[in-house]
């Protein structure tokens, strides 16, 4: 495995130490190719456990192999695998943005995906190297409170919720990596300088910080604020577990490839050096089966990305008639870049 350059290994752990601290589920630390010689796996899963773990059950009977899971943000175990190098434990990076997979992309330690694979999702979800593929999509959205605003009263460009009508009615989450990736794909959109203006207005603006989408979501229920900055699949799980009745809020869906209309992705790529390329890929071509593309659509509430497999949660926008920016999501990587701006700005 390639060694990163210093300059590089020394910004992405010091973006990693920004985050939570990493949380380890599984056996400890051993051979992922067992005591027995056999062929177990070993994911690296910046996707949160709660959400995922039914899923990589099922992974493990799939490949028919075992799988043990070391669970923690994106961001901290890109850099982590970076920093063990050849020694990592890693044969899979279960990543939940495309930003961390760009980072290893980059660094050229993910190990090349057959065609087969990579054609069964969009290019534009997909590594530009071929060495990642995503797995489903999320899509930043604006929620509003309709005891409080109409759905026509909802900016259509997350730029004019800066706006002096908007004063203190506005709540984000600024440690949340979805929010960290999108203030990213502002940047590689609209360029550093736009980006600092516009987080610089947010906060002059008296926007309202929360700890994560969900609390956000809370606050724009609660009257709080009007608006809320999030990720869709937040409400309609919220949706499927009270009701929409029992929902005090609403989402708006961004026109305009607006770059608050961001869709981003989670996704995995096989580490080079790890020895367990071919399990890995068994886990790979599974995570993009029917079965496990159903789960996204179904339970997660997010959007399948594999041809073939559409969602079926109610009320949800077909995923073709969303009006998401163009980018290349794999320069999302430039996370330690977006966490000196918002501290700078004084947002975390």
């Amino acid at each position: 495995m390639r060694r990163p350059s210093v300059r590089r290994m020394t910004a992405l752990v010091a973006a990693a130490l920004l985050l939570p601290a990493l949380a380890a589920c599984g056996s400890d630390d051993k051979d992922a190719e067992g005591e027995g010689g056999g062929s177990s796996l070993v994911i690296y899963s910046g996707r949160n456990e709660k959400l995922v773990k039914p899923l990589l059950d099922k992974l493990e009977k799939a490949v028919g192999t075992k799988v043990e899971v070391r669970y923690g943000e994106s961001a901290e175990l890109a850099a982590q695998i970076l920093e063990e190098g050849d020694r990592t434990k890693a044969g899979l990076f279960f990543s939940q943005d495309a930003g961390a997979l760009g980072a290893l992309s980059r660094e050229g330690v993910l190990q090349k995906l057959p065609t087969a694979t990579l054609d069964k999702v969009d290019a534009a979800y997909r590594g530009s190297e071929g060495d990642w593929v995503g797995l489903s999509g999320r899509v930043r959205v604006i929620a509003y409170n309709p005891d409080k605003v109409t759905e026509a009263e909802v900016p259509d460009s997350v730029f004019d919720v800066v706006e002096p009508e908007w004063k203190g009615k506005v709540g984000f989450a600024p440690t949340n990596a979805s929010f960290q990736a999108f203030v990213t794909g502002m940047r590689v959109l609209k360029g550093d300088d736009v980006t600092r203006k516009w987080l610089e207005d947010l906060k002059a603006n008296g926007a309202k910080t929360y700890a994560h989408n969900l609390a956000t979501l809370d606050a724009v229920e609660a009257g709080e604020v009007e608006l809320g900055l999030v990720n869709h699949y937040y409400w309609y799980e919220r949706v499927a577990e009270k009701g929409e009745d029992k929902v005090n809020s609403k989402l708006h869906f961004l026109p305009g490839k607006d770059p608050g209309a961001l869709i981003n992705v989670a996704g995995a790529g096989i580490l080079k050096e790890s020895g367990q390329s071919a399990t890995a890929q068994k886990a790979v071509d599974y995570l993009l089966s029917k079965e496990a593309q159903t789960y996204f659509a179904d339970t997660t509430k997010e959007y399948p990305l594999a041809a073939g497999v559409t969602t079926t949660v109610e009320g949800l926008p077909p995923f073709d008639s969303l009006e998401s920016p163009d980018i290349d999501l794999g320069k999302l990587e430039s996370l330690q870049e977006t966490l000196a701006m918002l501290q700078d700005v004084g947002l975390v």
